[in-house]
């Protein structure tokens, strides 16, 4: 029984992990259009609930999907009714992903781990290596599930198997609270659902309690993006409880729907994996045309509900030591934190700052005041700290850690800059105005803006784990925002030549806009240099001329 069990642990622990491997190849080789798609799509009600359906069967996560909209509606460049359509549609999209992935297609998992691995190992661009990537991972997702259904044959006669199933049958209550807990354990509902199916086609699952179990899924994986965005702003929270809300509360209703019509989930497929994965797909096919009119209604009502609380913050306890001055390793590693908190800061300025000229916000200026203060405080103690730390004896190897934790503070602290003095304050002038950008050229420069904020988010994961991968993308993707920042100064004085009236009452601001988001991402690119050149990264003819030209 034990290795029983371990061999089924081993299988799910293989599920979760090529799940993940999937959305992280999607995430880091094709993010930046997804990004981009997702938040044009997104712009009409229409076409939201078709982003997100396709943005989950390509991330594999209507979790991973949520996130993406968290972002977006933190940053004001989309509303929040939009973005809990985009969410019911990925809730959508996860459930086809889950209903492709338990299709007879096991026959091609040997092509997909060739194709990946040749893909993987012979591909010279980072699109084709992590295109490889995701067909490696969906050949594990396949071979995982294999796994699970040989693990799982042996205890299909076991007694005690049996009374757990019959218990369940006449409690599917549990059942759904079951589910509901392991789509949170598992932070995956689609890894949850290809679970229970698997069980049920070995027969281990009646078909009530595998509805039930799946049913309990939707709810815990309605509550996974509730769980992750604690932290996040007001309304991107209010987006998340609302999808809770909506996909929460109709599993419930389902599950009440089950317990009395137990039966019914027999018109959905001839055996009990197949009733499973149907309902699966028809709930939140059902629920996403029930509910997408309903979307204005649930964030009022999660408003009233939870409204936005107005708490003073407490100074935040800096990480710069006094008593670590005598051991350089760790003083040079309390300088890395503060300057991890002011990237932080920097990022927490930028997300919202491009909504301003759409949507002028008093309180969110107050904010970005407040951060920027902050910044230019931690800029200040952390000059001071590493030149104290300078008086001493240091290594080459730390004096040259300590310079470059210096400039990335100046740098970060110049990105904070051309936010509040150069964003909010163009901002502030065409409120004053009632200027506004033509609709051409605030599509660009919202699609910019989200790719140096996703950008500035992959450098401080670069500052934080020090990874040379991400480091090389890093530096990579700067180069991607000078060529975007060229094709849209381009693209704009073609507007004017044409005589567009708002792109002409607007030119200044616009081109300014662009060189203030193109400065801050380069800021934030410094962060990949000594990590790529440390590595030998920076010596390939492509990165080295990329680090030549500089800004």
């Amino acid at each position: 029984m034990i290795l029983l069990l371990l061999n089924l642990a081993a299988a799910v622990a293989l599920l979760l992990w090529s799940v993940r491997l999937v959305r992280t190849g999607i995430e880091r080789g094709f993010s930046g259009a997804l990004r981009t798609g997702v938040r044009r799509a997104s712009e009409r009600s229409t076409t939201a609930a078709a982003s997100g359906v396709v943005a989950a069967l390509m991330m594999q996560s209507s979790t991973a999907v949520a996130m993406l909209v968290a972002g977006f509606v933190a940053a004001s460049t989309l509303p929040t009714v939009s973005g809990l359509i985009v969410i019911l549609g990925a809730d959508l999209g996860s459930s086809l992903v889950a209903r492709i992935l338990v299709s007879p297609i096991s026959a091609i998992t040997p092509v997909l781990f060739i194709l990946g691995a040749g893909l993987f190992l012979k591909g010279r661009s980072r699109r084709i290596k992590q295109a490889g990537r995701v067909a490696m991972g969906i050949a594990l997702v396949l071979t995982s599930l294999t796994m699970i259904r040989v693990a799982t044959a042996p205890l299909q006669d076991s007694p005690v198997v049996g009374l757990i199933i019959t218990y369940l049958s006449e409690d599917l209550i549990s059942a759904f609270v079951i589910g509901a807990v392991l789509a949170w354990a598992m932070h995956s509902s689609v890894a949850t659902v290809l679970m229970v199916v698997t069980l049920a086609g070995e027969g281990l699952l009646q078909a009530p309690v595998a509805a039930a179990l799946v049913l309990g899924a939707n709810l815990g994986g309605a509550a996974i993006p509730v769980l992750l965005t604690t932290s996040a702003a007001h309304a991107a929270r209010q987006v998340m409880f609302g999808n809770l809300l909506l996909r929460g509360g109709g599993s419930v209703f389902a599950l009440l729907a089950l317990m009395i019509w137990t039966d019914a989930v027999g018109f959905l497929g001839g055996t009990a994996a197949a009733q499973a994965i149907n309902l699966h797909v028809l709930f939140n096919a059902v629920l996403l045309l029930l509910c997408v009119p309903l979307t204005g209604m649930a964030l009022t009502a999660v408003s009233l509900a939870f409204p936005e609380a107005t708490t003073a913050k407490p100074r935040r306890i800096s990480a710069l030591d006094e008593s670590a001055m005598n051991d350089p390793e760790r003083a040079l590693a309390c300088a890395a934190r503060e300057v991890l908190v002011m990237g932080e800061q920097v990022h927490a300025m930028l997300a919202p700052a491009l909504g301003l000229f759409r949507n002028w916000d008093d309180d969110v200026l107050d904010q970005m005041r407040e951060r920027e203060d902050e910044i230019d405080r931690m800029h200040f103690e952390v000059k001071l700290y590493i030149a104290r730390l300078q008086e001493g004896l240091l290594t080459e190897e730390q004096a040259r850690r300590a310079m470059d934790i210096a400039t990335i503070a100046n740098n970060l602290e110049d990105a904070g800059d051309q936010i509040w003095v150069n964003l909010s304050e163009m901002a502030r002038r065409m409120h004053k105005d009632g200027l506004s950008f033509s609709d051409a050229g605030w599509r660009e420069l919202s699609d910019f803006h989200d790719q140096v904020l996703s950008n500035v988010q992959l450098g401080l994961n670069v500052l934080m784990t020090g990874d040379a991968d991400s480091a090389v993308q890093l530096v990579e993707e700067k180069d991607r925002a000078r060529e975007a920042e060229q094709r849209l100064q381009a693209h704009h004085l073609d507007r004017l030549r044409h005589g567009n009236t708002a792109s002409i009452e607007t030119s200044n601001q616009h081109q300014e806009t662009i060189r203030a988001l193109k400065h801050i991402n380069t800021a934030f690119a410094y962060v990949a240099y000594p990590i790529a050149e440390e590595t030998g990264a920076m010596l390939s003819s492509r990165l080295a001329g990329s680090a030549s030209r500089g800004s």
